[in-house]
């Protein structure tokens, strides 16, 4: 199964971090370019353990849904978000946030697995690998953003 790693130094405090990383409203403001937007269940605030989110966006030209679960929640070091209804055949995203003098080692781990067998994979490594990677870095940009400038 694919998995993407990726950390992000950010200085400030490690609540602070962990919650902008589970804001409904963030996550509109970093995914303007797919114009996502949180259409049932929590629609905004801060996620928490046992919400789901319906996500309503247009990616590679298709508008689609995903509903996703906080499944497993840590405040303020870790927490788990998986799709429990979408396109994917398996999503599921781990945050982790370690505190480190004035800054924050955030750590996303994101395992993915596209339907279609074979070609599910060859699109994986083709071209979803690193749109997701891209997807997250402008996602923690953000965050970083606004952890560090308030």
């Amino acid at each position: 199964m694919p998995t993407i790693r990726l950390e992000t130094i950010i200085k400030g405090e490690i609540q602070t971090c962990f919650d902008l990383s589970r804001s409904i409203e963030l996550h509109v403001e970093s995914t303007k370019q797919t114009k996502e937007r949180a259409i049932a269940g929590k629609k905004s605030g801060l996620l928490e353990l046992g919400e789901t989110v319906t996500w309503e966006a247009t990616h590679f030209g298709i508008r689609q849904q995903l509903t996703s679960k906080i499944t497993a929640f840590d405040s303020p070091t870790y927490f788990r978000d998986e799709q429990v209804k979408g396109i994917f055949k398996k999503f599921e995203h781990d945050h982790y946030f370690e505190q480190k003098e004035e800054s924050i080692l955030m750590i996303d781990v994101l395992y993915f697995e596209s339907p279609l067998g074979f070609l599910g994979r060859l699109f994986n490594k083709l071209i979803l690998t690193n749109y997701l990677k891209r997807f997250l870095i402008e996602r923690n940009k953000l965050i970083k953003l606004k952890n560090e400038n308030g």
